[in-house]
Parts: C-alpha cells; sequence; structure tokens
C-alpha cells in the first residue's frame, strides 16, 4: 500500500431501514475490520488470493471492502444462515461493482470439503457478545451477536474448521472483543498449527475489540 493510501468505504446507500431489521447493521467492529484489512494491504496482496471467503457476511460490506482492495481476480464468497443477509452482501456486491457471491449454509458446512485447503483470505466477524447459551443459533437478527458462553460458542466451533480450509499462505482474520480471552484463543489456534498476531484494538464503548490475524506456522510473513 502507497503512503496514504486508502480504499472507499463500500456504498451502503441500497440497504433500507427494513433490511436492517433482519440484518446486522455495520457497526463499530465492522469498520474495525475494514481499518485492519486497509492495514494489511500489501499483504493481502502479496498472497495473490484465488478465493477469500467471509463468513457470516450479514451485509456483505467487508467481503465488497476486501474486493475494493483486492480487485477483481479473486472470487469472492461469503456465507451467512440468514436468506436475508445473503441477498443483501449480493446486492452490496453489486452497488460496488464486486462480484459476491453467497451461499446459504450454517458456517462453512456447504463448502467442504469442495473448498478443503483452497481459501487465501478468511474473515469472520463472530456473533462474540456474551449471552445465555439459549440465544445462540437462532434464525433472528440476535444470531449475529449472541456468542453464549464467554461469548465463545459459534467461534469455537468454527476454529477446528480453519485449518481444513485455509490454503498454505492463507490467512485468517477474526474479531473478538476483551471477554472472549484472545490469549486462549491464540492458544487453541497454535494447537491447530497457526500463529496469531493482533493488527488492530479498538474501544467502542463498553467493549474492547480487537482483530486477530491467523496464519500457518509454515507460512513465513
Amino acid at each position: 500500500m502507497t503512503m496514504g493510501e486508502t480504499f472507499p468505504t463500500p456504498d451502503l446507500s441500497h440497504l433500507t431501514a427494513e433490511d436492517y431489521d433482519h440484518v446486522y447493521e455495520p457497526a463499530e467492529d465492522t469498520f474495525l475490520l475494514m481499518d485492519a484489512l486497509e492495514k494489511d494491504a500489501d499483504l493481502l496482496r502479496s498472497i495473490a488470493p484465488s478465493i477469500c471467503l467471509e463468513v457470516g457476511c450479514g451485509s456483505g460490506a467487508v467481503i465488497t471492502f476486501l474486493g475494493s482492495i483486492l480487485g477483481s481476480r479473486p472470487h469472492y464468497l461469503c456465507t451467512d444462515l440468514n436468506p436475508r443477509a445473503a441477498e443483501c452482501a449480493a446486492r452490496t456486491g453489486t452497488q460496488n461493482n464486486i462480484s459476491v457471491h453467497p451461499v446459504l449454509t450454517d458456517l462453512v458446512s456447504a463448502l467442504l470439503p469442495r473448498l478443503e485447503n483452497k481459501v487465501d483470505v478468511m474473515i469472520f466477524n463472530p456473533p462474540y457478545v456474551v449471552t445465555p447459551p439459549e440465544e445462540v443459533g437462532s434464525h433472528g437478527i440476535e444470531a449475529s451477536w449472541a456468542g453464549g458462553v464467554k461469548g465463545r460458542e459459534v467461534m469455537d466451533r468454527f476454529f477446528p474448521l480453519v485449518p481444513r480450509l485455509l490454503s498454505d499462505n492463507g490467512v485468517f482474520y477474526l474479531v473478538t472483543i476483551e471477554q472472549n480471552d484472545p490469549e486462549e484463543i491464540g492458544c487453541k489456534m497454535r494447537e491447530f498449527g497457526f500463529t496469531m498476531d493482533k493488527v488492530m484494538s479498538r474501544k467502542a464503548g463498553p467493549e474492547k475489540l480487537a482483530i486477530l490475524r491467523f496464519s500457518s506456522c509454515k507460512r513465513t510473513m
């Protein structure tokens, strides 16, 4: 990234208040994730990705933003359990001239084994808020934030899938808050063969957000 190079925040003017009744509206965590991707633009381009994947895409703002950094060469996939989110993500891509392909599935189950070790850039802004376990996994808007015990129930289910999806050169970005215990997440991911770097952090109200980047221990950064 040349000094001062910035990328446009995706145009979301096509999304309505009614859309946001059903789909997570971009907030501080979304914009911190975009800032982290922008900061890592040189690294992301050096990977020369073929496949980029956002898990739990919501409005599609982040995968579309990634497209503004990397251009038209990669294939941009995103997943969501919420049909309204999948539709919004496709529309956000179209609105910003990025070809985004949503897949309606729980986490990545519909993509395995087809994408085994083929994903070069993976992004997940998971449900991370500490909530009662019974709130996890509903099909309503609360599914986008309800993380259950330690806010970790959904992400803990996803971590074992990361080594199956990421290519040898791939990188995985994860949004967390302090209550999720990022250090413990780092230890867990080390067991799967990944190193962890904190790309960026920011206080947002009572929450301390952090963007973590994981890459294979075999990879030289």
